[in-house]
C-alpha cells in the first residue's frame, strides 16, 4: 500500500458510464510523484463528467487506478487538461518504467457494502 491508496469504493451511478483503467509500474527515482498524483486526485474532481475513481500501488510498484467518467466527452475534456498534460509528460519522462491505459464502457455494475 502507498500514499496513492485512496481505500475507498467510488460511489458510481447506474451504469453505462466509462472507465478509464490507468495500469502503471513505478521507476525507482519517482521524487515528487505522489505529491503531483495527489494534485491530479484533487484537479480531476473538478473535472466536468468526473464520477470517482480507485486507485492502489503495491510494494512491487504495480500501481492501477480507475478513474469513471460520464461519457467520452468528460474523458476528452481531463485528457486535454494543461496541468494533467504537464503531469503525464514528467510521468513518461522521469517516473514511470511503464503504463498501459484502457478505457472500457461499463454497461453493469454492482457491489456488496458490509452496514456499519
Amino acid at each position: 500500500m502507498s500514499d496513492m491508496d485512496t481505500g475507498e469504493i467510488a460511489n458510481t451511478p447506474e451504469p453505462p458510464y466509462y472507465a478509464v483503467i490507468f495500469t502503471s509500474v513505478l521507476g525507482p527515482d519517482h521524487d515528487g510523484y505522489y505529491e503531483t498524483a495527489a494534485r491530479m486526485a484533487e484537479l480531476v474532481a473538478e473535472s466536468p463528467g468526473y464520477l470517482g475513481h480507485e486507485s492502489a500501488r503495491g510494494e512491487d510498484r504495480l500501481g492501477i487506478t480507475v478513474a469513471y467518467f460520464r461519457d467520452e466527452d468528460s474523458i476528452r475534456t481531463w485528457r486535454d487538461n494543461a496541468e494533467h498534460a504537464a503531469a503525464r509528460a514528467r510521468g513518461r519522462a522521469e517516473w514511470y518504467d511503464g503504463f498501459e491505459l484502457r478505457i472500457a464502457k461499463v454497461e453493469r455494475a454492482y457491489g456488496f457494502r458490509r452496514a456499519e
